[in-house]
């Protein structure tokens, strides 16, 4: 099936044209998002690889730098397994390459303390070995959020002892701590300026991301910009995760139990996500089909977050959904909905 390519995206597209969502009338089409159902996990990696390929080829022949944003999950491992591949054949450039993950832990510290590799279970880890440490150029700049230069055990101390220091944002689930630039705690006004506000302004400072992986969760969470926080907050956010998160993470396998699991996290705001000027998400599996469905055929909201990439293709932005058919089975039996919806469905597989 052949799929129109859109307008590619103006270079000097800026977020502030996303708008809260009203519907559109009876036969409008209002998303101009591309779903690319695959048949599996490997057809899916090689489909994200693909397109990531071709997005970024054309941008080395005209930037110096090209800056990624990056997610962790197993649904991105064999995206760059084989990202590693063509750039190990000369076929991307990754020592131009500036990348910006979207999420960590706070709190994790590697087993020996004077040891200058990560915690095994940190996000940065997860990027040493599944795409840092393979490639034979590395990256000209590599950044995650800086989670270990957290003390969890003072964090949670001072946000008792200074409760008009900072606001709690959001419903259902996690909720961010948004810190008030001049809190009494010393330390929470550092956390906010040395971490918090300081990741977002490097990713300002490198001229925004040009290509931005994005994973899902089972409840359409992105990184840790979890279900019922609001879309309106910006930059890198401080969460208390909820404890279905951590549930999950120890279900999966990356921790032996929830008192082993992070109880806070930093994360990109999806507000901060979708300033990038195009987004690929990959999902596969059962839990992610009521996400990839629901946040697209309703409409946008903070239980869903994923949902509001909707508000980011209808400003302009570019985004791609790469799928497997598992993922895609809500979208697969509701072609009416998808055709009316606008979206522009390509069965792959």
């Amino acid at each position: 099936m052949v799929v129109a390519r859109r307008k590619p995206v103006n270079p000097s597209w800026k977020p502030g044209n996303l708008h809260l969502y009203s519907p559109f009338p009876e036969g409008v089409s209002p998303l101009p998002i591309q779903v690319l159902v695959t048949r599996d996990f490997e057809q899916m990696s090689d489909v994200a690889a693909d397109r990531i390929r071709q997005r970024l080829q054309p941008l080395e022949r005209g930037k110096d730098d090209i800056v990624l944003g990056l997610a962790t999950g197993n649904s991105q491992t064999g995206l760059y397994a084989r990202l590693v591949a063509f750039a190990n054949r000369c076929e991307l450039d990754s020592g131009r390459w500036r990348t910006f993950n979207l999420d960590e832990y706070i709190g994790l510290i590697a087993p020996y303390s004077t040891s200058p590799a990560p915690h095994p279970q940190s996000f940065r880890n997860f990027m040493d070995r599944h795409l840092f440490g393979r490639l034979e150029a590395s990256p000209r700049a590599m950044f995650v959020p800086e989670g270990e230069r957290i003390d969890a055990a003072r964090l949670r101390r001072e946000l008792e002892l200074d409760p008009g220091g900072w606001t709690s944002e959001g419903s259902i689930s996690g909720r961010a701590i948004v810190i008030d630039p001049d809190a009494a705690s010393p330390y929470l006004r550092w956390v906010r300026s040395r971490i918090l506000d300081t990741y977002a302004n490097r990713i300002h400072e490198a001229g925004g991301i040009d290509l931005q992986v994005l994973g899902v969760g089972g409840r359409g969470h992105v990184a840790f910009h979890e279900a019922g926080i609001p879309f309106e907050l910006s930059g890198l956010l401080l969460v208390e995760l909820d404890r279905v998160t951590r549930e999950h993470a120890v279900a999966d396998g990356y921790f032996a139990g929830l008192d082993e699991c992070p109880h806070y996290a930093l994360t990109m705001s999806l507000r901060l996500v979708f300033e990038a000027r195009e987004v690929v998400l990959l999902a596969a599996g059962r839990r992610k089909t009521g996400a990839i469905t629901q946040s697209l055929l309703n409409e946008p909201s903070a239980r869903m977050p994923i949902s509001y990439a909707q508000l980011y293709a209808q400003s302009g932005g570019v985004v791609t959904f790469v799928v497997d058919e598992i993922a895609a089975e809500g979208l697969l039996t509701a072609p009416r909905q998808v055709e009316r919806r606008g979206i522009r469905l390509a069965d792959l597989r």
